[in-house]
């Protein structure tokens, strides 16, 4: 394969320090693939235990960063912050923040041109809803997302971005869009970004899928052309399952 497969964990609101610490030292005697980009998403709290306890190939994102350095925003936490503590990067713009926090395109694209200036990489998230899945809306949707919050980014921001689909319907549901749909959007995402950015930059930009990943689907999903990987929940919550999504993705690396 040309691009090299991520599986990056989003733990959202999951774990507490006992249970972090448990999954580290199950994960710490596991052998760890190496040809992968493994990482994990921790509640801000665990980010600097998960840091120190992780297994050095593994990178720690956080879950979501202000558009702002620093200032005074109780509750938040900078990009600044998160680059001073050792993360790798940050999930901006999921469907959960978008909905329950009302995080605009606008707004996603402040944090990500925020969390570039701070050397991490932004893992952008972007999906439809099943009613504009059904109403046949699903690729329009998903282009006016990227073009608000991406197309005015400049082009070496790339190289620290990651693009994730995640369709609405498909995020906690147990409901997973089939390998064809998410090759399908994948795709057309890569399209999209050749669109404003050329195809050069677009073959190299790694494009995730997320939703409902687990070990019993992720062999299909992963081998798709235009799939990079996975941004996985609840697989991603027990060492067990994530250690075998990485070794699932580790196996067609090396075919």
């Amino acid at each position: 394969m040309g691009r090299q497969l991520h599986v990056i964990g989003n733990w959202k609101m999951n774990h507490d320090v006992q249970s972090c610490t448990d999954f580290w030292s199950e994960l710490d005697g596991e052998d760890m693939p190496t040809t992968v980009a493994a990482g994990i998403a921790a509640p801000a709290p665990l980010l600097s235990d998960s840091l120190h306890k992780c297994p050095f190939s593994t990178k720690i994102y956080g879950q979501n960063c202000h558009q702002a350095l620093s200032g005074a925003y109780t509750g938040e936490t900078s990009a600044a912050l998160l680059q001073s503590l050792g993360c790798a990067g940050v999930v901006l713009g999921h469907s959960e923040r978008r909905q329950y926090f009302n995080e605009s395109d606008a707004l996603i694209h402040d944090k990500i041109n925020t969390a570039t200036s701070q050397n991490l990489q932004a893992v952008y998230c972007c999906g439809e809803s099943l009613e504009q899945r059904k109403a046949g809306e699903h690729k329009s949707f998903v282009r006016s997302q990227i073009e608000n919050s991406l197309f005015g980014l400049e082009p070496a921001q790339l190289q620290q971005l990651i693009i994730a689909y995640e369709p609405i319907w498909a995020i906690g549901t147990g409901e997973t869009a089939s390998a064809a749909q998410a090759e399908e959007m994948c795709a057309e995402i890569r399209q999209i970004m050749a669109s404003k950015f050329g195809q050069g930059a677009a073959d190299d930009l790694i494009i995730l899928y997320g939703g409902s990943v687990k070990p019993s689907n992720a062999h299909e999903i992963f081998s798709q052309e235009n799939v990079d990987g996975g941004l996985v929940g609840g697989a991603s919550l027990k060492a067990e399952s994530f250690v075998t999504l990485l070794r699932i993705a580790e196996e067609l690396m090396s075919a």
